[in-house]
């Protein structure tokens, strides 16, 4: 009782003091006094309930770990526990705040880093949505394009059809008849986000203080990086139409039309695309439509963003992925959403490129040395446990489940890890590998969610990897000589990856057999052994052409 009676004295403390200080700071200079006594008030409840919920959880894990050493099997079921019951305060948070809250919860959902209780609690708030009135909305329209709705639109429908934690989509018709989604940005975010991103900075760097082991400031500012670019929706209209002219040969590929006279910092006016969810079972059921290859279409979408465009949408989740029916079982993906992007640098593009080329040829000297190229250091051995669920010494076939003793013993390893081991890592790692890991984790969800074997990713980062080895990202993906033949190399090169993929399956096949032979079948093991041997001398070869 004494230790929440604290957490709650210090939350209003500091939640005063944010609440009024930040909120009237970041008001606008034409902002009445009014309009700045109801933010700062928002501000102190926003910030005081954040405090508290924080202060608790820190609490928590001070006071229930207390007694159990870090290496005990006590501590890690201690631990687990105080993980459930702190993710459950924290949606519990997030619900409670809206607005960036909920787009904290879920950025730190998609996170491969965090716990899986957090990831398992907090993923809930993806699909959470809480409209604003529309009277509200027709504010903000008018305000950004200095028209009356009626000179703009032949129709407009007050329901959203769509609503997020920082803005919603309506459904229209413009004057011309033109079919299109208007996404709105709800009023005032641009003065609360000042609030509850300073409230996050100081959280971050109190619990840091607090674990000196956990090092959430890098988390904070990637996302508060990812917010300042989300609320920009000029910069979302032209991040659209890049990627728009990175697939304009693909028609697999639909990215809305922006209308630019209708567009704003505040407000995005884009044609109308139809189309249902991507792991929308039912719908694909009904449509004729295969969910295995709309998993093999979305990756290789999001494969080439990643190895050969080097600029990648950095929230797949299905919201933003649409599938549209074109018959006879064909389909279109509609992206929607383009406001957060990363610009991957190009040395990076290229070493992450080789990374997957190695990790697909489970080369560990080469994963070794790259690993110390993108700054992993002595981490660099768990980077295909992380990207193909192997461990760096693994001889099984990419395409099977890791074998029990291999499971057993990297258990045991990841055991003697310490919670500063990991921040240690997550610190090494560059600010585009983490990206790079919010959006795998975002598509290994949707692949699940389809039914897609692991192999379908792989084989698709493993084809676009000899791509972006081949194709100079920053030239026209046109139909030039230099790119036509750039890419018939990457195709031969892809397909004899494939084919050595498929050798070392029939390998593992082998293997098993020539035991079960030699046991009943003396006379015949000779042959099936020469047979395995001849193979892997093949592979042998093969492995040093690539």
């Amino acid at each position: 009782m004494a230790r929440s009676r604290w957490v709650s004295k210090l939350a209003v403390g500091l939640g005063l003091g944010l609440g009024f200080g930040v909120a009237w700071q970041s008001s606008s200079g034409d902002s009445s006094h009014a309009e700045k006594l109801t933010l700062a008030a928002d501000g102190v409840v926003r910030s005081s309930r954040a405090i508290f919920t924080i202060g608790f959880v820190v609490a928590d894990y001070k006071y229930s770990l207390r007694r159990f050493p870090p290496d005990s099997p006590g501590y890690r079921a201690k631990l687990s526990e105080i993980h459930l019951r702190s993710a459950k305060k924290l949606l519990k948070l997030c619900e409670s705040n809206k607005g960036f809250y909920v787009k904290a919860g879920q950025f730190v959902s998609a996170l491969r880093q965090v716990p899986k209780e957090y990831s398992m609690i907090l993923s809930s708030l993806q699909d959470q949505a809480n409209p604003y009135p529309f009277k509200e909305i027709k504010e903000v329209i008018i305000k950004n394009l200095g028209k009356d709705l009626s000179q703009v639109f032949l129709f407009l429908d007050e329901q959203p059809i769509a609503a997020a934690s920082i803005a919603q989509v309506h459904h229209g018709f413009l004057k011309d008849n033109q079919e299109v989604a208007v996404k709105v940005q709800y009023p005032g975010l641009k003065q609360r986000m000042k609030i509850d991103l300073t409230t996050m900075d100081i959280l971050s760097t109190s619990v840091s203080w607090i674990f000196p082991d956990y090092r959430f400031d890098r988390i904070v500012s990637e996302f508060e990086r990812a917010m300042h670019l989300e609320l920009d929706f000029v910069q979302e209209a032209n991040n659209s139409e890049k990627t728009a002219r990175n697939f304009k040969m693909n028609n697999a590929v639909k990215i809305p039309h922006i209308f630019w006279d209708l567009t704003t910092s505040q407000v995005l006016t884009m044609e109308f695309c139809r189309g249902q969810k991507v792991d929308d079972l039912d719908f694909l059921k009904q449509s004729g439509i295969n969910p295995l290859k709309v998993a093999k279409a979305l990756m290789d979408v999001f494969s080439e963003m990643i190895f050969v465009h080097g600029f990648v949408h950095g929230d797949p989740h299905p919201g933003n992925i649409l599938v549209y029916p074109v018959g006879h079982g064909n389909f279109s993906l509609v992206l929607l959403d383009h406001g957060i992007y990363t610009e991957l640098d190009e040395m990076f593009r290229i070493n992450y490129s080789q990374l997957w080329k190695a990790l697909i040829l489970q080369d560990p000297q080469k994963i070794q040395q790259l690993g110390e190229q993108l700054g992993v250091g002595k981490y660099s051995k768990y980077l295909p446990v992380i990207f193909t669920g192997r461990t760096m010494e693994s001889k099984s076939v990419l395409r099977t489940q890791m074998a029990n003793e291999e499971k057993i013993r990297l258990k045991q390893e990841l055991r003697s890890l310490k919670m500063d081991d990991l921040s240690s890592f997550m610190e090494s790692l560059p600010p585009d590998f983490l990206s790079i890991l919010r959006t795998d984790g975002l598509l290994r969800s949707v692949m699940s969610k389809l039914g897609a074997p692991r192999h379908v990713r792989l084989l698709a980062y493993a084809k676009f990897a000899m791509y972006g080895l081949t194709i100079n990202s920053n030239v026209d993906k046109g139909f030039s000589v230099e790119h036509v033949l750039s890419r018939i190399k990457a195709d031969i090169t892809y397909l004899h990856l494939r084919l050595l993929l498929g050798i070392l399956e029939l390998i593992s096949k082998l293997g098993d057999m020539r035991h079960y032979v030699k046991n009943k079948i003396g006379n015949i093991y000779e042959m099936v052994n020469f047979l395995y041997s001849s193979l892997f001398v093949l592979i042998e070869r093969s492995l040093r052409v690539i």
